[in-house]
């Protein structure tokens, strides 16, 4: 079984910087996909982000593209999510994804494991 968790979620105005963190525990095998997704009150679970396992390959939403870098550091199976320039539509629970595979995917259907979500609230 794989655990993921979160952290790095806050409070921050607009304009200004957050860094996501997701670590993997429990034991994991070979190479997978990481992703980051997002989530807004009385709004379907969203894609925000994906990385491969090599992190050569990445692919953003519309919306954060220019904004927000996804990375990982696979000796810590660990995961992350710089955004900056926030805006107040950025604000929602974020939720770390992986697959059992390596490649990039945006579907939700496409992961095996999540988090259980940090929250970001980008307000002045």
């Amino acid at each position: 079984q794989v655990q993921l968790v979160e952290s790095g979620g806050g409070l921050v105005q607009p304009g200004g910087s957050l860094r996501l963190s997701c670590v993997a525990s429990g034991r994991t095998f070979g190479s997978y996909a990481m992703g980051w997704f997002r989530q807004s009150p009385g709004k379907e679970r969203q894609f925000v982000a994906t990385i491969n396992w090599a992190g050569g390959s990445t692919y953003y939403t519309n919306s954060v593209r220019g904004r927000f870098t996804i990375s990982r550091d696979n000796a810590k199976k660990a995961l992350y999510l710089q955004m900056n320039s926030l805006k107040p539509e950025d604000t929602a629970v974020y939720y770390c994804a992986a697959t059992t595979r390596d490649g990039a995917y945006i579907a939700r259907s496409s992961y095996d494991y999540w988090g259980q979500g940090t929250q970001v609230t980008v307000s002045s």
